[in-house]
């Protein structure tokens, strides 16, 4: 069974001021506001970081702007049966 492994601290500092910036003002944080709270100068750094997050499932976005990026609950550890 293969495990997942636990979010970096630069995903749940990530995760975190997504969390806090849409319970303050409603809506996502952009990327640049984003790099600035977890100390990130590059976007390309924070844009990896929301991929790893929505590959995850804990965020989604429906566009290419953070500000239509919504929390997901994540999602239990499938059980059952393994095919071989």
């Amino acid at each position: 069974m293969r495990r997942e492994r636990p979010l970096s601290a630069r995903q749940e500092a990530t995760l975190y001021v997504i969390r806090s910036w849409i319970i303050e003002r409603g809506d996502g944080p952009t990327i640049r506001q984003i790099g600035a709270r977890v100390g990130l100068s590059s976007t390309s750094s924070v844009a990896y970081q929301l991929a790893q997050l929505e590959e995850r499932g804990l965020i989604s976005r429906t566009g290419r702007d953070l500000s239509s990026c919504r929390l997901e609950s994540p999602k239990p550890p499938r059980r059952g049966l393994r095919s071989r």
